[in-house]
């Protein structure tokens, strides 16, 4: 079951002006059925986003935490997934359960997060107080969302980019952030992206679940710099080492 619990052209009530933190970012969660490699990619005007935004555990699935966000949101997530719950049902859980503990200038109202599960089911949610524009969308085996947008071609090239590249899961979430740029991407410029991708047993070395691991934390052309890495690695692509015990 596939869910997105908002949409893109919802009236949002701006957040108080004076914010904690930095916010404003744009991500993409995809699954591969062929390879069953599920993964993420972001990119922001923030220094070293992927430090914040990206969770993912082979077998379990993967999620995004940002806008004003709180980021327990992706550890939580990824404990629920292991429980089987469905995406839909994680992302009111932790709703749910979130105290509020800074309403008045980092308030909950204005979370952004999406969950996808190791078969490429999802949910995402952005909250009635994200910074506009904020908003998600989705499509078949990949959501996209973002906050501080230039608008909703952003989320919208994003999924069309997705599922119209060819290759690796590593280039096609690429290729989303680059559509996700072309349409107006952050409204504050860019500074860092990062993506993963993980399965079991999928890395190179023995028991190794990270597929790839990238981060470009402080870049005037992070994407750009993403796609050159991303690029070369699947020039070469390692193989992961050939075992019996503990791996599918």
């Amino acid at each position: 079951m596939i869910v997105a619990l908002s949409l893109t052209a919802v009236p949002r009530t701006t957040p108080p002006n004076e914010q904690l933190w930095d916010t404003g970012t744009f991500s993409i969660l995809g699954y591969d059925p062929q390879t069953g490699e599920v993964g993420g990619a972001v990119q922001s005007r923030v220094f070293s986003v992927g430090n914040g935004v990206l969770w993912a555990e082979a077998n379990v699935g993967v999620a995004a935490t940002q806008a004003i966000v709180d980021v327990s949101y992706g550890p939580q997530a990824l404990e629920l997934l292991r429980w089987g719950m469905a995406p839909a049902n994680i992302i009111k859980a932790i709703l749910d359960k979130d105290p509020d503990p800074v309403p008045d200038n980092w308030s909950k109202q204005g979370r952004q997060f999406a969950v996808m599960n190791a078969k490429g089911e999802y949910a995402a949610y952005t909250g009635p107080r994200a910074t506009e524009w904020a908003g998600n969308k989705g499509g078949k085996f990949c959501t996209a969302q973002g906050n501080i947008l230039a608008g909703d071609a952003v989320v919208t090239n994003m999924i069309n980019a997705f599922e119209t590249t060819e290759g690796h899961l590593s280039q096609r979430l690429v290729a989303a952030l680059e559509g996700g740029q072309a349409g107006g991407g952050d409204k504050r410029g860019q500074q860092s992206a990062a993506l993963v991708i993980v399965k079991k047993c999928g890395g190179v070395w023995l028991h190794n679940d990270t597929v790839l691991r990238l981060q470009v934390d402080d870049n005037p052309e992070p994407i750009k710099e993403l796609r050159r890495i991303v690029d070369k690695w699947n020039v070469r692509r390692p193989r992961p080492t050939p075992t019996t015990q503990g791996c599918p």
